[in-house]
């Protein structure tokens, strides 16, 4: 299928620009079941993104995170389908530190396409797909091809790592390579930072849902970098059970 990459751009900045409504303002926050945060700026989103799909390519279907309970019985025949995050970063949007993002990707075949990744607060959209490169976009400003960097192998690695999700399997993990900077960012924004070249590695050994990698992964791929298990199986998405994982994003080797 021919990806309308400006349409799906669109959305994702209009889902933006519902959660910057709410972000000013004095957001109420609930929690899910599982505990994690749920603020009207998620629900908000949702229904920005899935309007905006369904009216695009009403023949695919959108499995997003605030809509997660399609029994995997209906979802399973798919071969191509939307994989939405409509605030990944939940718990940085509370804090306001603007570290969360808008996330829409395309699967095909159990493999994320295409993906978009919007920025809100930094009004910054990084898109792309393996084979077709991968791009970002800093307000109006003309698109810029980006691209995973060479590691200076001497110096060491520039390490990106989660802000809210430490983990001691990252720490032992750490011990195993030679870290010569640490960046700490929250949502895929952390992917997002490999694929323009700003770190080499992000090792996420924790849990993540299938939506929280998807148009990260995407973009990764299309900056020439790889997601992969650490015993380097590729990421399968549209499982029965949503749950990543871990797995290891890198640059070049």
């Amino acid at each position: 299928m021919t990806i309308e990459i400006d349409k799906i751009c669109d959305i994702a900045r209009h889902a933006g620009a519902a959660i910057m409504e709410i972000y000013d303002g004095d957001h109420g926050v609930e929690y899910k079941d599982d505990k994690s945060p749920l603020t009207a700026a998620d629900k908000a989103a949702h229904d920005v993104i899935v309007a905006g799909l369904r009216e695009l390519t009403p023949d695919i279907p959108v499995l997003s995170e605030e809509g997660k309970d399609i029994p995997y019985g209906q979802r399973k025949s798919w071969q191509r389908f939307w994989l939405v995050d409509p605030l990944d970063g939940t718990k940085e949007f509370i804090k306001r530190n603007g570290e969360f993002t808008v996330n829409i990707a395309l699967i095909e075949v159990q493999q994320p396409v295409f993906g978009v990744v919007y920025v809100p607060v930094q009004d910054a959209l990084y898109w792309g797909g393996k084979g077709q490169g991968a791009f970002k976009q800093e307000g109006k400003g003309e698109p810029v091809a980006i691209r995973v960097r060479q590691p200076d192998s001497a110096k060491g690695l520039t390490v990106v790592m989660s802000r809210s999700h430490p983990s001691p399997e990252l720490e032992d993990y750490l011990k195993t390579i030679k870290v010569a900077d640490a960046l700490s960012v929250g949502s895929s924004l952390k992917l997002c930072a490999v694929a323009e070249g700003r770190a080499d590695l992000y090792p996420r050994l924790g849990p993540t849902m299938e939506w929280d990698t998807a148009a990260g992964q995407a973009v990764v791929e299309g900056a020439g970098g790889t997601v992969m298990t650490p015993d380097s199986l590729s990421l399968v998405y549209n499982k029965a059970n949503l749950l990543n994982p871990y797995f290891i994003v890198k640059g070049l080797a």
